[in-house]
C-alpha cells in the first residue's frame, strides 16, 4: 500500500473568519469523497502578519455563530460535490 501523496489532497473550497482566525474548507484526496474539514485557526500577529496555523481547538460562541450563518452554503457546495449514489 503507498502512502501519503500530497499531489492527491486539494482543497476545493475555503472559508475564513476574520474575526476568529477560524478557517473551514471543502478536501479532496485522490478520488475520495470530498470531506469538510475544521481548521486550522490562523491568529494575526500584531504587525499584521499570520501567525503560524494552530488546531481549530474549541469554537468560542463567535465561531458558533459564523458557521451558522455560512452553513447553507457550505452544506450546498459539499452535496453538489457527493456521489449520490454511494
Amino acid at each position: 500500500m503507498a502512502g501519503y501523496d500530497p499531489e492527491k489532497d486539494k482543497m476545493i473550497k475555503e472559508w475564513k473568519n476574520e474575526d476568529t482566525g477560524l478557517h473551514i474548507s471543502i478536501n479532496q484526496y485522490g478520488e475520495g469523497e470530498p470531506k469538510l474539514q475544521i481548521g486550522p485557526r490562523i491568529l494575526m500577529k500584531k504587525d499584521g502578519t499570520e501567525r503560524r496555523p494552530a488546531k481549530a481547538g474549541r469554537l468560542t460562541i463567535e465561531d458558533v455563530m459564523w458557521l451558522y450563518e455560512i452553513i447553507d452554503e457550505v452544506k450546498e457546495e459539499l452535496t453538489g460535490r457527493v456521489d449520490p449514489n454511494k
